[in-house]
């Protein structure tokens, strides 16, 4: 996983967001920082970043978030789009206005696993359509989670 941004701490909880279409995905650590679960989804006009900043800040706020990650979609071959560049724009953001470590994390196919996830959960089409965002977003976490856990044991995880 490429990891662009800031070094986040590794006590306390992570947030980390999923920049959906039409929802966005918010999902937390465990404070010990080894389990993501999903948190919330956020109603917010995507293309309204002030709104989008103040919900995800307060967000941050009530979940006591120690850093945030941000999931960052780039194209397959790795560029950078408009939602790649959305993603890092609302990561500048909330760097500058929370004081937090701010990560971007690679979210390509979270929403196929988040899917999946839910599929196999055997969860109903209309609440697969209010959970995928936030499930997405707990992908997106417990891999970057994962990472810096091999990180700090020097473990390369094969």
């Amino acid at each position: 996983m490429a990891d662009l941004g800031d070094e986040l701490p590794t006590e306390g909880r992570l947030m980390s967001i999923d920049l959906g279409e039409v929802r966005v995905g918010i999902s937390v650590s465990d404070p010990g920082q080894v389990l993501a679960s999903p948190a919330e989804t956020l109603h917010v006009p995507r293309d309204q970043d002030g709104p989008l900043t103040d919900a995800l800040v307060n967000a941050a706020n009530r979940h006591e978030a120690a850093g945030l990650v941000v999931g960052y979609p780039r194209s397959l071959e790795g560029r950078e789009g408009k939602a790649a560049r959305h993603a890092r724009n609302i990561a500048d953001r909330l760097r500058e206005r929370t004081g937090l470590p701010v990560l971007l994390a690679d979210e390509r196919f979270t929403t196929v696993e988040a899917e999946r996830v839910l599929l196999d959960a055997d969860v109903s089409r209309a609440d697969r359509k209010d959970a995928v965002d936030r499930v997405a977003a707990s992908v997106i976490l417990q891999s970057v989670l994962e990472s810096q856990r091999r990180r700090r044991t020097g473990s390369t995880g094969e």
